[in-house]
């Protein structure tokens, strides 16, 4: 049985476009003793490599994979998932790598379509707050499991920013700065320093 409805567990996400810094941030956060639920896309992506012919991605494994809609589909469960299961911490706070709408925000930016039955845990499962990191060209890298050039990388950032407002979040952006300067933001903006 879950005790943290006497916490008021707050869900805070911390999204933005590839090499935006947002991960080191989050294992920054964990390192300061923060409860963090880490992102999926990557272990997904590396599986869904391993089990592909081409074993090379020249694009966004959305459209690289062999079935996008099961591959989203498995993103969504994922996210929605790791939610329900932050419910079981004992703190009363949570960082989240990536929340359920950028699953929908990744989708409208590469043209892919989906049902408003899929777009309905967007409503369902809802977060206290959400950081958006913009894009940073002078840290931008491509690697193995991250695909989008820079110009891509604006043009996700742009749709993570539209999606979220869409489905009826306020946005706070996370300045560019160190890792330290920018974890310190977020632990001030939450009152949590």
């Amino acid at each position: 049985m879950n005790n943290n409805y006497l916490l008021d567990l707050r869900k805070v996400v911390i999204t933005g476009g590839p090499s935006t810094g947002k991960t080191s941030v989050i294992e920054n956060l964990e390192k300061n003793g923060f409860p963090v639920v880490h992102e999926l896309i990557r272990s997904m992506t590396s599986l869904e490599k391993n089990e592909d012919d081409a074993n090379e991605f020249a694009v966004n494994p959305i459209l690289s994979v062999k079935d996008p809609k099961k591959f989203n589909q498995s993103l969504l469960d994922g996210r929605i998932k790791q939610y329900v299961d932050a419910e079981n911490t004992t703190e009363n706070i949570v960082f989240f790598d990536r929340g359920i709408p950028d699953v929908h925000a990744y989708m409208n930016c590469f043209g892919q379509t989906y049902s408003e039955e899929f777009e309905k845990p967007c409503h369902t499962y809802r977060y206290h707050q959400i950081l958006l990191m913009p894009p940073w060209k002078e840290i931008h890298v491509v690697d193995n499991e991250r695909f989008e050039s820079f110009e891509e990388a604006q043009r996700v950032y742009e749709h993570l920013k539209a999606t979220y407002e869409q489905v009826g979040y306020p946005i706070t952006i996370i300045p560019k700065g160190s890792i330290e300067e920018r974890t310190r933001f977020i632990l001030e903006l939450l009152n949590l320093k």
